[in-house]
């Protein structure tokens, strides 16, 4: 089991953690909550002794192998698919022993070897690896362009890969949902399910906890405390605690007032002052609790559009792409007031290529796109982060109303409304530079909203943000009265502001008929068979039914040629007198090793196909 006890752990002069306690016992999938600054990040480096506690211990199995997700490493000239392999250091090593044996003729040696390259999984790592890789949004073409050539979200979701890829017993994943699409994030929901280790996650996604986790570990005040159950669970609970624990502060106060009445009444009375005193001992003794604050620490809303044009956006027969290559072909759609629409689709189907021409930031190849004349649209994209003026506080953000469209507010409306947004005290004096990701999408999203737009286009808005932001923001898209398009791996919000989908699949977009579940449903069953190549399948020619069940037939029985090949080589290397004839030993074994990886291309390739018919159908 993991073990923390009686962690305190500073902060200069903030006491991040004071007498923590905690046990996760093996195997269980623990999510660990709490407002942001709270420490969630910091535990994880204590476990992983990247930071000593200054008090206490925490313990773990010396036996146990830890993997963690890296949120940031430096770029690497490895290929995308060899860095997700160097997770596996064991394997690696047993790869350098091979190749070294290889060049010494040391035939004796790479019998053992080669069995432990079985052990360690060796036969079929590169094919563990894609399957990741694929699940996780990349496609198979990806797999041989260097770590390094990939942006900084596409980098990470590779980190995300080696973590997984790593084997362990012990598994930290910090946040390994901010960015990716709903699809990556469903199949990663269903990895997390089969892991048979333990495993502490930090995330901000309320459905990913629900379905994936056994137990809540919420820290606040420098405590922690477990709850069994997802997070629906955890919340229930704690709900129930707050309303027990407001109970008792109130009784409490009751006393406290009865207290320092009798002792304001008689503490200059001889008589009773032995009892004056004995009250004021009693209220010294008592654990005061601290009172409970139930409302949500952001208070915000976007500002309603004065005027909205109906519709407010067209594309009529559009191609939208770039550089002339079309990547969504034959798009007509009408946006009205006071739609919700929620846009779903596979990674790289054309999802942000739609909003941003919907956004007036991409111009069709060929057809046709319209705006009302009351149809201004506020549009939130990751790359706006990299936008805000890094050297600007929140209040500089709003020093020249009239050259960036922001109202004219005095000073202290300002600050009242960046307070909503969590920006108060120094926080609204400090540079974006020393922003967190979460800071600098709640002042890009603050900057968006009091611009009074007729349409909000939302591109993955809730990256970086807690789940007390999150919902804050659900509550201010409810009572916006504009239209919504929204992009969003967080199928809770989803579910609270989209009353209709358009689905981005096969070069074009359509309305999704069904309902968030049903699509959900539908991804869910298909990254649970995924293998490798399968995503890019889905994204290559459909072909023709008749020609691809023919080219499946003739793979399956290239399948159980090689598998029979297989069998006759290991009953071979199994003979008792094998390792007196090195030279058949070596042979065999190098056979195997070709045999073994013509099997994994030819499952590939099977796979792919069957991606297709899957697709027809």
């Amino acid at each position: 089991m993991l073990q923390f006890i009686d962690v305190m752990l500073r902060r200069g002069e903030k006491m991040l953690f004071d007498g923590l306690s905690l046990t996760i016992h093996a195997g269980h999938k623990a999510g660990v909550v709490g407002r942001n600054g709270i420490g969630k990040s910091t535990l994880f480096e204590l476990v992983r002794h990247r930071l000593l506690p200054e008090a206490g211990e925490i313990v773990w199995p010396a036996s146990w192998r830890l993997s963690c997700l890296e949120q940031s490493i430096e770029p690497s000239s490895r290929s995308a698919l060899d860095f997700v392999l160097d997770g596996d250091t064991r394997l690696r090593s047993i790869e350098r022993s091979i190749a070294k044996a290889e060049r010494a003729a040391d035939d004796h040696a790479l019998g053992h070897l080669y069995s432990d390259f079985d052990d360690a999984g060796g036969y079929d790592a590169h094919a563990r690896a894609g399957e990741i890789l694929s699940g996780l949004g990349f496609d198979a073409s990806d797999f041989d362009k260097p770590h390094g050539a990939f942006s900084g979200g596409w980098r990470i979701r590779a980190n995300l890969a080696r973590a997984l890829m790593t084997p362990s017993e012990l598994l930290l994943l910090d946040e390994p949902t901010n960015h990716l699409d709903l699809d990556a994030t469903l199949w990663l929901e269903n990895w997390v399910r089969k892991y048979q280790g333990t495993l502490l996650l930090i995330a901000h996604d309320r459905d990913f906890l629900d379905r994936s986790m056994g137990e809540i570990v919420h820290l606040d005040d420098g405590k922690a405390t477990a709850y069994a159950g997802n997070y629906s669970a955890f919340e229930r609970q704690r709900a129930e605690a707050l309303e027990r624990r407001a109970a008792i502060y109130k009784k409490q106060q009751r006393r406290v007032a009865e207290i320092h009445a009798f002792v304001d009444r008689f503490r200059a009375k001889a008589s009773k002052a032995r009892q004056a005193q004995s009250r004021l001992k009693e209220l010294e003794r008592m654990d005061l609790l601290a009172p409970v604050h139930a409302e949500l620490p952001y208070r915000f809303a976007f500002t309603q559009p004065k005027k909205i044009s109906n519709p407010t956006l067209m594309l009529d027969d559009a191609a939208i792409g770039y550089d002339g290559k079309a990547v969504l072909e034959d798009v007509t759609l009408r946006v009205y007031p006071n739609d919700r629409i929620g846009v779903l689709g596979a990674n790289g189907a054309g999802k942000t290529t739609l909003l941003r021409c919907l956004a007036g930031e991409l111009t069709p190849l060929a057809g046709s796109s319209g705006r009302g004349q009351h149809a201004t649209v506020g549009y939130f994209a990751q790359h706006q982060l990299e936008s805000l003026d890094l050297d600007a506080s929140p209040l500089n953000h709003f020093a020249d109303p009239q050259g960036n469209d922001l109202p004219v507010w005095t000073d202290q409306r300002i600050r009242d409304y960046l307070g909503g947004w969590g920006f108060r005290g120094d926080d609204v004096g400090r540079p974006a530079r020393t922003f967190s990701g979460g800071e600098k999408a709640r002042l890009v999203l603050a900057l968006l909203a009091c611009r009074q737009p007729a349409v909000l286009v939302l591109d993955e808005p809730t990256n970086h943000l807690d789940l007390d932001m999150r919902q804050a923001l659900a509550i201010a898209l409810q009572e916006y009265r504009g239209a919504v398009l929204l992009v969003s791996h967080d199928r809770h919000l989803l579910r609270q502001c989209a009353d209709d989908f358009w689905l981005v699949a096969d070069g074009t977009v359509r309305r999704f008929r069904d309902d968030l579940d049903a699509y959900t449903a539908l991804r869910r069953k298909r990254s649970a068979g995924e293998r490798p190549a399968s995503d890019g399948a889905q994204r290559q020619p459909r072909g023709n039914r008749n020609s691809l069940s023919r080219e499946q037939v003739r793979l399956e029985k290239r399948l159980e040629q090689l598998a029979g090949r297989l069998e006759d080589i290991d009953a071979s290397l199994g003979e008792p007198d094998m390792h007196e004839r090195p030279d058949e030993l070596a042979q065999r074994v190098a056979e195997r090793r070709r045999t073994a990886g013509e099997m994994e291309r030819a499952e590939a390739a099977w796979l792919a196909v069957q991606g297709k018919i899957d697709l027809l159908d």
